[in-house]
């Protein structure tokens, strides 16, 4: 089917290029317009949920708890000129637009004054059914809330942050690209020795991330889509584009010099052998990516949406537009230097570090897990949090305007437990609750129809493993009616319980799909829980890493973030499916040429070692590109982006050295001919689907019975 394929494009290879020219004109005239699409910038809590429910409650029956727009007033609250500025400002306000404000002076309610008397701040909430009507309603408004007279007025709440974070990711993801794009293109004339082939993974990432854009966009007409994807999808795409553009140009050149320069003979070889690993690869990264569908948080299957049509657009560019780039360019893409660059690529060098690491693999073996297992320990100790405006940089408005509202005003303002109780009177349950230890006060802050709303306070931060314990006793107090908690660390303790109902359902359908896969690829059983095993230990590595680093606050002066000593639950289950497809990358890589050679020699540590040989160059190459891509996003300015491509760093180098270079020779020479092993019902299966490359027409070898 490849290699058909290959011939086609090859016949083909101008109508596809001007096809693909229209599908990129497109993608970035229209693609690009999901930046003011997606307007979901949280997205982190548990739809159903006891906390969702508390939420959809109050709302219903009071209006949104969370004001969309928080105007902080450095004035003394106790001068008739600032409550005069305040109220006259507030009241010119056009009414179609502001639903309703609150002052000290409106409520009388001391929350509204800092302790010291030197401050004091307005809520609003805005005309508009969703959050886009709200942030448009905001932009006409914002000029008129800064121009007090006399008073300096700083603007925070929802709204105001969700647009700070959606100029943040536009700022993060220019800065990546205009400091990533040279240093690749650099890396890339190093690799390959020449501008002509140097450009073209480039072009690849280009379709991949302009395609990106588009399949969120339209994703954003039927479903909520996190801002924070587009980040994620960027980065994704142009890595993944890039390792796939790197992959297959190389293994072009390569079959172009085997074929003695017969263009349409190398663009098939290279559908037949590099474009089938792609295929395998992308697909892998896909399913891993699928499995964030199965939470309830929209965060995370936006993140899987986002992250599957990213993936595929990517593999899509690589095995359609870039073999007709090829069939056009020929033998421009050769290197300008004399030597063969796709027979060795410094393959004597990686050879020779196999076949060191084979010599001794119970102690290499021993030594790399000891090593993985003790960078991992970290994560034993995690503390969970969630997401607040700390995620922005330092000196955001928004950010600051919390931050004063949670140190100088009363602490009772700052994220209270919610709870509404429906039908039923709501006193006596409201002396329970004051009962418990660790609430410092409460009230029925408000009463419509037969809906009661109570508010307590306690002392503490609202993330910690105590203020959790308090939430699951307040929901343990006998309760009139129907009732819900809410607040902030019912929302936390809601994510906690809703991933760990989701985890193992995400674990068995990602272990399964690829382990189906793998063995479609490389005709083992033992190969994919292998493969399994070692993304695990990777996997565990990183994580400790990201604990130590993020939770801990080492490198937070050189990382620019605040550390808060939490990590939002979200994050992990994120990483753990971008991360598992993205490893199986180079696992697919490295596996592919070993296969090829087994099915020549029938040798397994001959053929680990060239496999080795073959790969080692291309797999530095890939994960050096890679890793520029994700460092560039690891300056983002919001921190758990910065932690998402902070890890997705540690893991590609971890990956691509100690795990393809060291543990994966050592345990493959331990296993020997076990690698290949196989019933024999699945053996037939394989040499009947199999998905395997062909490096020569002769390779017929059926995967080994042991």
């Amino acid at each position: 089917m490849f290699e058909t394929w290959g011939r086609l494009v090859h016949r083909r290879r101008k109508l596809i290029l001007w096809l693909s020219l229209a599908a990129v004109v497109f993608f970035g005239a229209w693609g690009t317009g999901v930046f003011g699409a997606l307007t979901t910038a949280g997205g982190f809590d548990t739809p159903g949920s006891d906390s969702h429910q508390a939420a959809q409650r109050i709302e219903d029956g009071f209006g949104r708890s969370e004001p969309d727009v928080v105007v902080l007033y450095s004035g003394n609250a106790d001068d008739p000129a600032v409550k005069e500025a305040v109220t006259s400002s507030l009241a010119a306000l056009p009414e179609d637009v502001v639903v309703s404000s609150a002052t000290y002076w409106s409520t009388g309610s001391p929350q509204f004054v800092s302790r010291d008397r030197t401050a004091t701040y307005a809520v609003l909430n805005l005309a508009g059914e969703t959050p886009q009507d709200r942030t448009d309603a905001f932009a006409e408004l914002e000029p008129l809330l800064r121009g007090v007279e006399g008073l300096e007025a700083r603007l925070g709440g929802n709204i105001v942050t969700e647009d700070a974070i959606n100029s943040q990711v536009s700022s993060d993801i220019a800065f990546a690209e205009t400091i990533s794009l040279p240093v690749l293109l650099v890396l890339l004339l190093i690799v390959f020795g020449g501008l002509v082939a140097a450009s073209l993974p480039l072009v690849i990432g280009g379709v991949a991330i302009l395609g990106s854009f588009t399949a969120l966009h339209v994703l954003s007409y039927f479903t909520e889509i996190s801002t924070f994807s587009i980040s994620i999808t960027t980065f994704l795409g142009m890595g993944l584009a890039i390792d796939y553009g790197l992959f297959m140009v190389w293994r072009f050149r390569e079959e172009l010099e085997r074929a003695d320069g017969d263009v349409e003979t190398a663009v098939v070889r290279m559908m037949g052998t590099a474009g089938r690993t792609v295929m395998v690869s992308g697909v892998t990264v896909a399913v891993s990516l699928a499995g964030l569908l199965l939470f309830d948080q929209i965060f995370l299957r936006s993140m899987g949406m986002g992250g599957v049509a990213t993936v595929l657009v990517a593999m899509l560019a690589a095995v359609v537009v870039l073999p007709a780039l090829l069939a056009v360019l020929g033998p421009k893409v050769r290197s300008r230097r004399a030597r063969k660059t796709g027979r060795d690529g410094g393959g004597d060098r990686w050879r020779r570090v196999a076949q060191a690491v084979m010599r001794r693999p119970v102690v290499v073996s021993l030594a790399i897990v000891a090593l993985l297992l003790v960078l991992g320990s970290p994560f034993l100790r995690i503390n969970w949090g969630g997401v607040d405006t700390r995620v922005l940089p330092e000196g955001t408005e928004s950010r600051v305007v919390a931050e004063a509202l949670a140190a100088d005003f009363p602490r009772g303002n700052v994220d209270p437990i919610e709870i509404s109780v429906e039908g039923a009177p709501a006193e006596q349950y409201l002396a329970s609750l004051l009962r418990i230890e660790g609430v410092t006060g409460g009230a029925i802050v408000g009463r419509s129809g037969d809906l009661t709303r109570i508010r307590l306070t306690y002392d503490g931060d609202p993330y910690s493993s105590a203020t959790r314990e308090l939430v699951r006793e307040v929901r343990a107090v006998p309760a009139p009616g129907e009732t819900h908690v809410g607040g902030a660390t019912a929302v936390l303790e809601d994510q906690l319980d809703s991933l760990a109902d989701n985890l193992l359902p995400l674990v068995l359908f990602v272990g399964i799909a690829t382990f189906v896969l793998l063995f479609l690829a490389f005709g083992s059983v033992v190969l994919p829980i292998k493969a399994i095993l070692m993304n695990v230990l990777s996997l565990a590595a990183t994580f400790g890493a990201i604990v130590w680093i993020f939770q801990d606050g080492h490198f937070a002066g050189l990382l620019d973030f605040t550390v808060t000593g939490d990590i939002a639950p979200a994050m992990p289950i994120l990483m753990l499916a971008m991360l598992f497809g993205i490893s199986m990358d180079y696992e697919v890589f490295l596996l592919s040429r070993v296969r090829e050679q087994y099915d020549l020699t029938g040798d397994n540590t001959t053929a680990v070692a060239t496999g080795l040989q073959r790969t080692g160059s291309i797999i530095t190459s890939a994960a050096l590109l890679f890793v520029v891509v994700v460092g560039a996003f690891a300056t983002s300015g919001i921190t758990f982006m910065k932690l998402t491509g902070v890890g997705m760093f540690i893991a590609v180098v971890v990956d691509a050295t100690i795990i393809r270079v060291l543990l994966v020779p050592a345990t493959m020479r331990l296993l020997g001919a076990a690698n290949w092993w196989a019933p024999g019902p699945l053996r037939r299966l394989y040499a009947r689907y199999g998905i395997r490359e062909e490096d020569e027409p002769a390779a017929t070898r059926e995967p080994a019975a042991v």
